[in-house]
């Protein structure tokens, strides 16, 4: 019949599948237990004579044996501790060796297989397709014959035929490794669930460390994953405990949050600039300073727990205020907002402000003027954006009032007048009297007059306002005009409970801007300065609100922000594509902070210079100088960038995107060289060889591309795909050779190549246990098994990165922290150095080329951290020494 298949074919197809599935976990339950009784008879193999295994009555071993170790083994492991490590519930098909009659040698597997890879098994969780499973360690027993499919429960899987008997009851005399595996392999196929494990749930990260030191095996959402311990390691328990000697100390802060923020920008007594991105408070002295010629110094108070979203500076010019958002620790509790009062010469924290009285975060803030600054003004964001007053040596509260259920963007106290207080936002401005209660905490009242527009158009929003020498205020908004509001005395008939002796009107308008005003600033020679969004112009106003100069910012730096006057005529222009200008309006403006605009993902570091590279969704591509601290050049990829490496020698650097397009690009003249699309994924990793031979691209279609490169890395053909992964591909490192390839999936697979062979899969897994890395970024492996955190759910770890002279690991987690963990890190909670600052995930780590710094980025808060590298006892840089063996053990991570 040609057509359809009848109505009953469709149920039928379905159940014949589902029974194909329980036959091959069946199947696949056999191979486990004879996988274990071919181990028992090899240990006896090994204890008793050559004839003992003929005879089944003479199977005991002399007491006086002393039998070898078995091959890949530490000479002082016991024979009758020896358990295979096991790999995922299906990987259980081994090497074979000499054994007795009814058990097949078989010739050894080649290293890199000769089967295809599509049907093999990784060493984490998922398996590459239906077929049979990889081989183990060498000198176990594989059965000559296949299984046999069988229709038993499951639970009665472990069963086996009469002939197998025999075979049972040597498997019974066997040591308790052998049920130890047995055991375990049971559990597996129940769904992950292991017995000699910690208790935890589906997502939680459970260790547990077979007896002879063959291979260590953790569990991520409930899927095994087994590694094999190098052959040099003699007990992963012998390895000494602690964290890493070595520290880091934040030492340049890269970019600025203009693009969503305001009351961002000023300049202290000091003359030092302050700022902020992602929880950090930066305080940026221009010219000189560490940071080399133009770079200056930077400071940071780091006190916050999420990020920061606003700022004042107190009339002393000393104490900052910084207010955060609301957010979530690790354990997804809720991280109230708050608002900090701080010294800036110090950094230490003078006082905590409205702890669990704000919602979601704090949108503004400003400090009184006429009083010496003795009380602080904050509105939150909550619907109702309450407006609240605090004593600022007390930290308590005066007053609150619900403002407007429309977005707040700037309050201010009048600085003549302590108990006027001026808030606008979107479609409002609204003039507040505060009676202050005679001090007592919550005693205060706060009464409202609403600012009426009358014959002028209301704007849709009123961004910002400055206070005049003469009591007038002007304000800002989204048409583009500057508004004068005069006082005027209170009519009796004027609504309002306060009963206000003075309220305001406009008096005059002047157009500004095209396009919405974002910044006003009042000089210190009484002359008034206006930013512009869509025009970008930054004007100076004299009375009557004559314009007197003006300049224009640079298109690629975005629109005007925030201004801040320096000394003399210098003047500080923040922007809305996150860069900090200086200079004047005679002269123009020049760039002294730049950042990116958007999430980032893509970093590298220059195999011999003080640089590194960054992409993301912003489109960008950027090349830094890490000594001066500055964007050497960016350029505009037209796509997203989501990884890039530099060639060895520094020549070109490769850039994978978003669309499966890759570029070449030369690093002089940024030039694109190169252009190549495989497939239409993203590309998630690209990465040269330590001999700058090839190039390996891992895609999210689940191949890894292999390309010859040329000697000045700007001509590539390909070379061959890895085929093989059932899931994207995630992380990957060359062996130091050049000739192999380790990668990581997101189902935790660990799958080891031969690119030299002809990008073979290597089926036997335990056979790269002692192959050295050139770098170590994969997140899974043996030699960074131990910074996982408990209840991990295998996307808590973004990145990770070995330093050159594999003294420490670098570790960004999903919860905005760094790590540092000592290298090889192998045990079980093992402890950690932890450095907050991010207000994102962390998506990238990497130690620049004489690990003297190590680079991060954030993800949403587009930020970037220069971390300087410290030696034991903090006292310097990191010396290249000889790599040692760390300390691990399960204490507590150490913030920092």
């Amino acid at each position: 019949m040609d057509g359809a298949g009848g109505p009953g074919e469709g149920p039928a197809q379905e159940a014949l599948q589902s029974l194909s599935r329980r036959l091959q976990v069946q199947e696949k339950e056999m191979e486990l237990v004879k996988a274990a009784l071919a181990e028992a008879l090899r240990l006896l193999r090994l204890q008793a004579p050559p004839t003992s295994l003929q005879d089944p009555g003479t199977l005991g071993p002399p007491r006086d044996s002393s039998p070898a170790a078995p091959p890949g083994l530490p000479p002082t492991c016991s024979p009758s501790l020896v358990s295979r490590g096991t790999q995922t519930e299906a990987e259980m098909e081994v090497e074979a060796s000499p054994g007795p009659p009814g058990l097949s040698n078989g010739p050894p597997a080649p290293p890199g297989g000769s089967e295809e890879p599509s049907g093999t098994q990784s060493e984490g969780g998922g398996s590459s397709s239906s077929g049979t499973g990889s081989p183990g360690p060498p000198g176990i027993l594989r059965l000559a014959q296949p299984p046999q499919r069988i229709d038993a429960p499951r639970r009665n899987s472990s069963s086996s035929s009469p002939s197998e008997r025999p075979r049972q009851k040597l498997s019974r005399k066997a040591a308790s490794s052998a049920n130890l595996l047995l055991r375990s392999g049971s559990t597996e196929s129940r769904g992950g669930k292991d017995s000699l494990s910690s208790p935890g749930g589906p997502g939680s990260r459970r260790s547990n460390y077979n007896l002879e030191g063959i291979s260590v095996k953790m569990f991520l959402r409930g899927r095994p994953i087994t590694m094999y311990i190098p052959s040099g390691i003699r007990s992963v328990e012998e390895l000494p405990s602690g964290p890493p000697p070595e520290t880091l100390s934040l030492d340049w802060v890269y970019g600025y949050r203009g693009r969503d923020s305001r009351s961002n920008l000023f300049v202290l007594r000091s003359g030092e600039v302050v700022y902020f991105i992602a929880c950090v408070v930066v305080l940026y002295r221009p010219g000189g300073g560490p940071g080399g010629p133009g770079g200056g110094g930077q400071r940071h108070y780091r006190g916050h727990t999420d990020c920061v979203r606003c700022l004042a500076v107190h009339p002393d010019g000393v104490r900052v205020a910084s207010g955060q958002t609301a957010g979530v620790d690790k354990d997804g509790k809720p991280l109230q907002p708050v608002v900090h009062v701080w010294d800036s010469e110090t950094l230490l924290k003078l006082q905590e402000i409205g702890l669990g009285a704000f919602e979601r975060g704090v949108g503004a803030l400003a400090f009184s003027v006429a009083d010496q600054g003795a009380f602080l003004c904050v509105v939150d964001d909550s619907n109702e954006h309450m407006l609240s007053v605090w004593d600022c040596s007390r930290g308590t509260k005066l007053a609150e009032i619900k403002s407007t259920n429309d977005s707040v963007l700037a309050v201010g106290f009048n600085p003549r007048d302590s108990s006027s207080i001026v808030t606008s936002g979107k479609s409002h401005v609204h003039f507040w009297n505060w009676n202050g209660g005679t001090g007592i905490p919550g005693n205060g009242m706060l009464t409202r007059k609403q600012g009426v527009f009358g014959k002028y158009k209301k704007p849709k929003f009123i961004s910002c306002f400055v206070f005049l020498p003469d009591g007038d205020i002007l304000t800002g908004d989204s048409e583009g005009n500057i508004l004068t509001w005069g006082r005027s005395l209170s009519d009796s008939r004027t609504p309002g409970r306060g009963g206000a002796k003075e309220t305001y009107g406009i008096v005059a308008q002047a157009h500004a801007h095209e396009g919405s005003i974002f910044a006003l600033c009042l000089r210190r020679d009484g002359t008034v300065l206006s930013g512009g969004g869509r025009d970008r112009r930054l004007v100076q106003w004299g009375p009557g609100l004559v314009a007197l100069q003006e300049a224009e910012i640079p298109e690629h730096f975005g629109a005007v922000r925030a201004i801040a006057e320096g000394p003399g005529s210098e003047l500080l222009v923040g922007t809305t594509k996150n860069a900090l200008l200086r200079g004047d309006l005679a002269q123009g403006f020049s760039p002294v902070i730049q950042g990116h605009t958007d999430e980032l993902w893509g970093l590298c570091t220059h195999p011999f210079q003080n640089r590194f590279l960054t992409c993301g969704h912003d489109r960008q591509l950027c090349l830094w100088d890490g000594e001066g601290h500055a964007l050497a050049w960016s350029i505009d990829l037209k796509e997203t960038g989501l990884c890039a490496d530099f060639h060895p020698s520094g020549a070109v650097v490769a850039v994978g995107l978003n669309t499966g397009r890759w570029l070449v690009l030369d690093t002089e003249t940024r030039e694109i060289v190169s252009d190549i699309t495989d497939g239409n994924e993203q590309l998630s990793v690209v990465r040269y060889s330590p001999d700058g031979l090839y190039l390996a691209i891992g895609s999210h279609d689940n191949m890894i591309y292999i390309y010859s490169v040329s000697s000045d890395g700007a001509k590539s053909s390909r070379f061959g795909r890895c085929v093989g992964h059932s899931s994207f591909i995630t992380h990957l490192d060359w062996s130091k050779d050049g000739n192999f390839i380790m990668s990581n999936s997101g189902d935790y697979e660990i799958l080891y190549w031969d690119v030299a062979g002809g990008c073979k899969l290597l089926r036997n897994r335990y056979e790269s246990r002692d192959r050295e890395w050139a770098t170590y970024t994969c997140v899974l492996g043996f030699h960074v098994y131990g910074v996982w955190p408990d209840g991990s759910d295998g996307t808590d770890i973004n990145s990770l990165c070995r330093s050159h002279n594999e003294r420490v690991v670098a570790v960004a987690d999903d919860f905005c922290k760094v790590h540092l963990f000592q290298y090889p890190c192998a045990h079980a909670k093992a402890p950690s150095l932890v450095y907050g600052g991010h207000g994102s995930h962390v998506t990238s780590v990497r130690f620049t080329h004489d690990d003297s710094h190590l680079i991060s980025l954030g993800g949403k808060d587009a930020s970037i951290f220069q971390w300087r590298v410290l030696g034991a006892g903090g006292t310097g840089p990191v010396p290249t020494t000889p790599s040692r063996t760390p300390s691990l053990s399960p204490a507590s991570s150490l913030d920092v």
